[in-house]
């Protein structure tokens, strides 16, 4: 545990002879605590009032009001003081009351210097480790505020409202929205939020992963389970006990798959592959997707009842042309991101710079706005931001109408834009998309995107 400084704990001796307040008050201060004194319990409650108190050495025998009954009033206040007894040996059947009552520990005078720095030394770790644990607890309890959900527009701050609303219950969320609105961000706060907090949330990639791999990875295996299964390993769902599994791209999730998962959220337990022994599903569930699963579920690609199942409570992500308003805070705060990052001397961006991106229609969403503005601190040059800075397509496409648009149609174009943006280099678009190349490369073939 850390060293602590002495002068940071104050110990008060109550009691009503001088010569042991004098004697008590010297050794501690030579020693480096912070002493007070006081003569009864009068002037004890007082001190009490104007200082914080770490430790009290209190006698029992005293005029007026007695140290038993001293204790209690002062526990009806603050419970975390410790209190230390002093007494004489023929009063140590009162002592062991005062123990019972919460007193820390006791001495019998004539006090033994060694005795009592000793038992100081004791409440000064109890302390201590009190103080590491909330330092601990603040320090994890600033998690949930999750960077880069930045949004002072009704439909962001509607957002809010909603994961406020959820975060503390163990509903299952569905999370909607265009590819690049920061769905993973917001299933984050959720978690961060929740009672769940201090344990960990486990995110899979359903549209990155092989349905033939997706049972491995959500439910592990046993050693021998199938060829190359040379040891035994946890799955997404085990890993995520305690805490929350997201599922984003749920949409795309197999059939079979899809079955696995609602058993799992029926029973709340499962197998390992290969496995005979049942495990405990321990879990909440969030779930996120850019696909309209009600229409999955008329053409027959999603199970109705998963659907059903996983539809508790849902949270419909803006997209960023809905929320203009946001854009330059968005901008500037990313930009600040990625100035510090890279350690650029970039401080603003210009207003041509800002008009060109409030007008953009951003198909790829705040992705593609974090896209653009650590493209551009990477080329700046002059300290300030110009729309030459920016990526050529901002420029040279007007905003467009998004009445008759279908989701397909706006992840066409977004996976159009990064791959002009990394100059059709797969690997690292695929990378940025947060998808493998084989789904890319499907991608492709599916929308016919060409090379120009």
């Amino acid at each position: 545990m850390t060293a602590f400084d002495p002068s940071e704990i104050t110990i008060m001796v109550v009691d009503d002879e001088l010569s042991v307040r004098q004697s008590l008050e010297a050794w501690f201060q030579d020693d480096g605590y912070t002493m007070v004194t006081a003569e009864n319990a009068a002037e004890a409650l007082s001190r009490m009032q104007e200082q914080r108190i770490d430790i009290i050495l209190l006698d029992i025998k005293m005029p007026g009001m007695d140290g038993l009954a001293l204790q209690d009033r002062i526990r009806e206040f603050n419970t975390d003081v410790i209190i230390i007894i002093i007494t004489a040996f023929a009063t140590v059947d009162t002592a062991v009351r005062a123990l019972k009552a919460g007193a820390f520990d006791y001495t019998t005078k004539p006090v033994d210097p060694d005795e009592l720095s000793l038992l100081v030394r004791n409440a000064v770790d109890r302390i201590r480790l009190q103080r590491e644990n909330i330092a601990l607890r603040e320090s994890i309890d600033h998690l949930q505020y999750v960077d880069d959900i930045i949004g002072e527009s009704a439909q962001m701050q509607k957002v809010f409202e909603l994961v406020k609303t959820v975060a503390p219950t163990d509903s299952t969320v569905l999370i909607l929205g265009e590819s690049g609105t920061g769905k993973e961000l917001i299933a984050r706060a959720i978690h961060m939020n929740s009672t769940r907090k201090y344990f960990p949330i486990i995110p899979v990639n359903c549209g990155a992963i092989p349905e033939s791999l997706m049972e491995s990875e959500l439910f592990g295996h046993e050693k021998g389970a199938f060829t190359g299964a040379q040891y035994r390993r946890k799955g997404k769902l085990e890993m995520a006990r305690g805490g929350s599994l997201f599922l984003d791209e749920i949409g795309t999730l197999g059939l079979k798959s899809q079955v696995d998962l609602l058993r799992v959220l029926e029973d709340r337990e499962f197998h390992r592959v290969g496995g005979e022994r049942s495990v405990k599903a321990d879990f909440r569930l969030i779930c996120a997707t850019n696909v309209n699963l009600s229409d999955a579920v008329q053409r027959g690609e999603f199970r109705e009842d998963l659907y059903y199942r996983i539809n508790v409570f849902t949270i419909v992500l803006p997209s960023l042309r809905e929320r203009q308003a946001d854009i330059p805070l968005l901008a500037n705060h990313f930009l600040d991101k990625h100035r510090k990052a890279m350690n650029k001397n970039v401080e603003a961006i210009s207003p041509e710079a800002m008009n060109l991106l409030k007008s953009y229609d951003w198909p790829g969403n705040v992705r593609e706005l974090v896209n653009a503005i650590e493209r551009a601190v990477v080329i700046n040059k002059s300290g300030t931001i110009t729309p030459d800075d920016l990526p050529m397509q901002m420029a040279s496409r007007p905003k467009e109408a998004h009445g008759e648009q279908t989701l397909a149609d706006v992840e066409r174009r977004h996976i159009e834009v990064m791959l002009e943006e990394n100059d059709w280099n797969i690997s690292r678009t695929a990378d940025k998309l947060h998808i493998d190349r084989v789904t890319l490369y499907n991608k492709i073939e599916k929308y016919g995107l060409k090379r120009p």
